[in-house]
């Protein structure tokens, strides 16, 4: 039986909701070591990051300016 791993926006929604991640950059760590693929494409836009950054905010993570370039 294969197991059905969540997608990389989804999962990045996941960590941003309640993981230790505290900005951009840590959820696009994370989900790096967790083996998800072209997560900086994923996690590039303006729109993404900014919902990212809002959800963490509603955990109480202040919001951090993301200008990676990586």
């Amino acid at each position: 039986m294969s197991e059905t791993r969540i997608g990389t926006i989804e999962r990045a929604f996941q960590l941003a909701k309640q993981g230790a991640c505290r900005s951009v950059s840590d959820i696009r760590e994370r989900l790096t070591a967790e083996g998800y693929e072209g997560v900086f494409s994923h996690l590039n836009g303006m729109s993404i990051r900014r919902q990212l950054n809002a959800a963490l905010e509603a955990r109480g993570v202040a919001a951090t300016i993301d200008t990676d370039d990586e």
